[in-house]
């Protein structure tokens, strides 16, 4: 695996791969914030079936993190996850330091109306623009042909999609934007790196996210009101230790828009907090 960490030799090297594995060959990218674990593995083995070129991006950037957030915070292990990847067979590390990313004098922000709006984008002004420019950045700096991404963080998909389908970033490949499914641990919560800040106590309790939320589908598929149906699983979610409940929503899957009852396209989106860690999950309904 090649590490680099400038971008014309970054230019350099994906062109070399792409001579090297020949005519037709395909390039994946795997855009990460490090701290890696199975569900980011997964993205990188589901690439290696897409590709003949597997490329992963660690840069944690500051611009998807509001100020009292956990930027300082956010764990950086990349020469754990560089192990990691060369044990996936992973051809290119892209791991720009935020002077490469972000040069002096950096003055474009990207922003994707409507998606962006309630959910994470209502608790984080800003991110999604954040989450946006980096990714359009990323697209343009290693020009992939698919690029891949957990469907845990599925608002950030949805905003991917469209900044992608707008800036006809992907126009000949409508399906060039890959949404993998959550990987989860043993008793249901969802993998994330920011799991890493649970106490034994906490990780016990975290287990209900999941619960609450299968239990509220199961309500929903027969009928119950879905605003009774959110109101317990509210409840039942701070009843298991959480602090508290950012939102429990129905919202359609493609144009992320709330839901009074679900419709055909439906998901289950719950973020919640427990101690200083806030968990988010989302689920298909029905």
């Amino acid at each position: 695996m090649q590490t680099i960490r400038a971008l014309n030799p970054l230019r350099e090297t994906t062109a070399a791969l792409r001579r090297a594995a020949g005519t037709g060959a395909r390039l994946a990218l795997v855009p990460t914030m490090g701290a890696l674990h199975d569900g980011h593995l997964t993205l990188v083995r589901r690439a290696r079936e897409m590709a003949e070129i597997v490329a992963v991006s660690i840069f944690v950037n500051p611009k998807q993190f509001g100020p009292n957030e956990d930027l300082d915070a956010y764990p950086r292990q990349l020469e754990r996850d560089s192990e990691l990847l060369v044990a996936e067979g992973v051809d290119l590390l892209w791991a720009p330091d935020i002077t490469a990313m972000y040069p002096e004098g950096f003055a474009t922000n990207i922003s994707v109306e409507g998606v962006s709006a309630g959910l994470c984008g209502a608790d984080r002004p800003g991110h999604f623009d954040g989450v946006a420019t980096v990714v359009c950045k990323l697209f343009n700096q290693v020009a992939p042909d698919i690029a891949l991404f957990g469907e845990k963080d599925w608002q950030q998909l949805a905003v991917i999609r469209r900044m992608a389908r707008d800036l006809d970033l992907y126009a000949p490949l409508p399906n060039a934007i890959v949404g993998v499914p959550i990987v989860r641990e043993a008793d249901g919560l969802a993998m994330s790196s920011r799991n890493a800040y649970l106490s034994a106590d906490q990780r016990k309790a975290a287990a209900a996210l999941p619960r609450t939320m299968r239990s509220a589908i199961e309500r929903l598929t027969i009928g119950h009101p879905a605003k009774d149906v959110l109101g317990t699983l509210s409840a039942d979610v701070l009843a298991a230790g959480f602090d508290n409940v950012d939102y429990a929503e129905l919202r359609d899957a493609a144009s992320i828009e709330l839901l009074a009852e679900p419709n055909d396209n439906a998901r289950l989106f719950v973020a919640a907090r427990i101690g200083g860690t806030r968990l988010i999950d989302n689920m298909a309904v029905g």
